[in-house]
C-alpha cells in the first residue's frame, strides 16, 4: 500500500506514532522516525525498522527546518507526512488557566504542525504529489469536549481548521492533506488518566478504547494512494462514542 514511499512520521517513539511507523513499514514504506530529543525508544524504532532518525522540537521552527533540511541534503524524498506528535498539560478549569497553559498546547498541537508542513510541503510541491495526516482528536467535536481540557480542546479544533484551509491551498499541487481524530487511545498517556479512561469505555458504543494499531490504520490509509481522492477530510475514529449509547 505504501510500496516505495517515503513517510516521515513526528512523535514516532511511542505510542500511535510508534506504530504508524511499524505499519507504514509493513505496508512497504521507508521510514523516517522522530522525537523531541533522543531517547532509547526512537533508537530502538529506528534500528528495528532499519529508518532514518530525525530529532527536533517541531513547536521550535529553526530546530525543524534544521531536521528536515539534513534529509533534503541526503536527497531522500518525502512522500508522506504523519503529523502524530502532541501534548497536553494537567486537567484545570477555564478560570485556573493562565497563558502559559494554553501555549503549552498551541506551541506543539498547532505550531509543531505549522512549523512541520512548511518544512516539507516545498519538496512535495516540486514532486507535484504528497500526502500529510495530522493527528486530531475527539476533543475537537462539541460531544466529545470535556470540563477542565479547553487548551487542550480548542488547539485540536484548530488542526482541524488548519488541514482544511491546507488541503484548499495546496490541492493544486498534488498534495492531499486530511485530518484523523482518535477518541481513547491505549497509550502511556492515556492511562496516566486512568479513571477518566475507565468512565469513557461505559460511554463508548463498541465498549472499549482503541489499540494504537487502529489509529496506524487509518493513518496509513490517508498516507496512501487508496485515499487518492480525499482531501480536506476528518476521520472521527472514536468507537461510536460521539454518537453515544
Amino acid at each position: 500500500m505504501l510500496k516505495g514511499k517515503t513517510i516521515l512520521i513526528t512523535g514516532s517513539a511511542r505510542g500511535i506514532g510508534a506504530a504508524t511507523a511499524r505499519l507504514a513499514k509493513s505496508y512497504g514504506a521507508n521510514v523516517i522516525v522522530h522525537d523531541k530529543e533522543d531517547c532509547p525508544e526512537l533508537d530502538a524504532i529506528a534500528q528495528e525498522l532499519e529508518a532514518e532518525k530525525i530529532t527536533c522540537d517541531i513547536s521550535d521552527k529553526e530546530a525543524v527546518v534544521k531536521a528536515i533540511n539534513s534529509l533534503l541534503e541526503k536527497k531522500i524524498q518525502i512522500h508522506g507526512l504523519a503529523n502524530v506528535a502532541g501534548a497536553v498539560k494537567n486537567s484545570k478549569s477555564f478560570m485556573e488557566t493562565t497563558d502559559e497553559d494554553w501555549l503549552f498546547d498551541y506551541r506543539t498541537n498547532v505550531l509543531g504542525i505549522v512549523h512541520m508542513c512548511q518544512a516539507v510541503i516545498p519538496s512535495m510541491q516540486s514532486q507535484k504529489n504528497g500526502s500529510i495526516v495530522n493527528v486530531g482528536s475527539i476533543r475537537a467535536y462539541p460531544q466529545g469536549t470535556r470540563l477542565g481540557r479547553a487548551p487542550y480542546s480548542s488547539s485540536k479544533a484548530a488542526i482541524l481548521n488548519l488541514t482544511t484551509t491546507l488541503a484548499k491551498e495546496y490541492a493544486v499541487d498534488g498534495i492531499r492533506i486530511n485530518s484523523v481524530s482518535p477518541g481513547g487511545v491505549n497509550t502511556d498517556v492515556a492511562k496516566a488518566w486512568s479513571a477518566d479512561i475507565l468512565k469513557r469505555n461505559s460511554d463508548v458504543l463498541l465498549g472499549r478504547i482503541a489499540e494504537p494499531e487502529e489509529i496506524a490504520e487509518a493513518i496509513c490509509f490517508f498516507l496512501s494512494d487508496k485515499s487518492s481522492y480525499a482531501t480536506g477530510q476528518d476521520f472521527l475514529f472514536d468507537g461510536g462514542y460521539t454518537i453515544g449509547k
